[in-house]
């Protein structure tokens, strides 16, 4: 697949990330050549700021400041948690209906350097994931050591942004991500690429909510799955959340309610 643009003016673009695309070039992984902001600036014919990442493996919605004082707008939105990022997530089991993580991180440690440095000496930063579960599924298949494999479809939203977060979490919550080599397990990755034919991490940047950085006008980009996760939500019969409500509002909401 392609990248594909969702919406242009003056001074931003918003577009779709293939996964398997870098946003920018990097050391981490220098021999790719598909390469998002290269892609784009030949698409549009403009320069184009970065104001956020989303990992090479991760699908979705991204956006891209025409200049360095919009991006730097943009990217203060996202930074303040004044901007809505939501994703879409399939881990193994039936997680809770909805809940917030709340665990410290530590740096992710990409470079040799980093990694000879040992892990107490990394400070843990603040790190919050709030999800609710949309859907379920149960498949006939001894994929771990039970009889049959249960999987969720989940609404993630960050409040923070830190590297790995949604992977790191989810492992946490001993639900770890489909798809992922680092923070998942292999067993259940085996499975979905050989048994379903969808070998990625099921992890999409499905809804971004900001505002625009000169007019102030709220903006909505929303973009579905596609490829082999659109194949897998179609097989499993699950829906895409078409309400507004995000795992926050959904949340709060749930803690409003009175109680007997």
């Amino acid at each position: 697949m392609t990248p594909e643009l969702l919406f242009e003016d003056d001074h931003l673009i918003a577009a779709y990330k293939p996964e398997g695309w870098l946003v920018h070039r990097s050391d981490i992984d220098k021999y790719e050549d598909r390469i998002l902001l290269q892609y784009l600036r030949d698409l549009v014919g403009a320069h184009l700021y970065p104001v956020h990442r989303l990992d090479k493996p991760t699908s979705g919605v991204i956006v891209f400041g025409k200049s360095g004082a919009a991006a730097a707008k943009l990217q203060a939105q996202l930074d303040s948690d004044s901007a809505v990022k939501q994703y879409l997530a399939v881990c193994r089991g039936y997680c809770p209906e909805q809940g917030i993580i709340d665990h410290p991180l530590p740096p992710v440690a990409d470079f040799k350097h980093q990694r000879k440095r040992p892990k107490s000496d990394l400070p843990k930063q603040s790190a919050i994931t709030l999800y609710r579960r949309i859907a379920t599924v149960e498949l006939p298949y001894p994929v771990d050591r039970y009889p049959s494999s249960r999987y969720s479809l989940v609404e993630v939203e960050l409040k923070t942004g830190r590297r790995h977060q949604i992977r790191r979490h989810f492992k946490h919550l001993s639900h770890p991500l489909i798809g992922c080599p680092k923070y998942g397990k292999s067993t259940h990755n085996h499975f979905f690429a050989e048994q379903l034919h969808c070998a990625r991490l099921l992890l999409h940047a499905y809804r971004l909510c900001l505002r625009h950085p000169e007019t102030g006008e709220e903006m909505t980009f929303v973009a579905p799955p596609k490829g082999c996760f659109r194949s897998l939500l179609k097989q499993f019969g699950w829906r895409l959340p078409d309400s507004p409500t995000s795992p926050a509002v959904a949340l709060a909401e749930h803690t409003q309610q009175p109680r007997n």
